[in-house]
């Protein structure tokens, strides 16, 4: 029995993602557990996914994505979030004081990932793909790239602020 239900969860798992873009067809970790996600399961939505830190010149970004999120999530957008400490180890290394100060200092309550490398070979599956299809590596913390429901990535640089009109009218297109 046990056999048939790994079978048939193998068989839903293929169909389920089937026509996911090949750009999310990652398993990440979450942050602060032993869970992970396969990025597929936004593929019906518009995603910005950003590395972060929270010790960095432009940490207060996440208030700002906070807010986007909040105002287009009932549209099928999500923002992804990845701590890393590729750039001046400005984030922390140890994964709950990352999730404490994400939701303690600015109510963070889109997804966030496990801390990882998001550039050169030891970025994760995710960051290489996305780099890869937009041709352009983050430069920074809170570098953005937007990912349409086809997988199409546009990138944004770090200083493009979240509540610009520039991101906005660019998200506004894909919803």
């Amino acid at each position: 029995m046990k056999k048939l239900f790994i079978f048939l969860l193998l068989i839903t798992g293929n169909y389920v993602y089937s026509d996911c873009p090949e750009v999310l067809d990652h398993e990440i970790r979450l942050l602060d557990s032993s869970e992970s996600e396969n990025l597929c399961k936004y593929k019906d939505k518009v995603i910005l996914a950003v590395n972060v830190a929270s010790r960095c010149g432009f940490t207060y970004q996440y208030e700002s994505l906070q807010n986007l999120y909040n105002k287009n999530k009932e549209e099928d957008f999500i923002i992804l979030g990845f701590p890393s400490r590729d750039f001046m180890f400005q984030e922390y290394s140890d994964e709950s004081k990352v999730k404490d100060f994400c939701s303690t200092e600015y109510g963070v309550t889109f997804p966030l990932f496990a801390t990882s490398s998001v550039k050169g070979r030891k970025a994760n599956t995710f960051f290489k793909a996305l780099t890869e299809k937009s041709g352009v590596k983050p430069g920074w913390n809170f570098h953005k790239y937007l990912i349409s429901r086809n997988g199409d990535v546009t990138s944004f640089d770090t200083k493009v602020e979240p509540d610009s009109e520039n991101l906005g009218n660019a998200i506004s297109k894909l919803l």
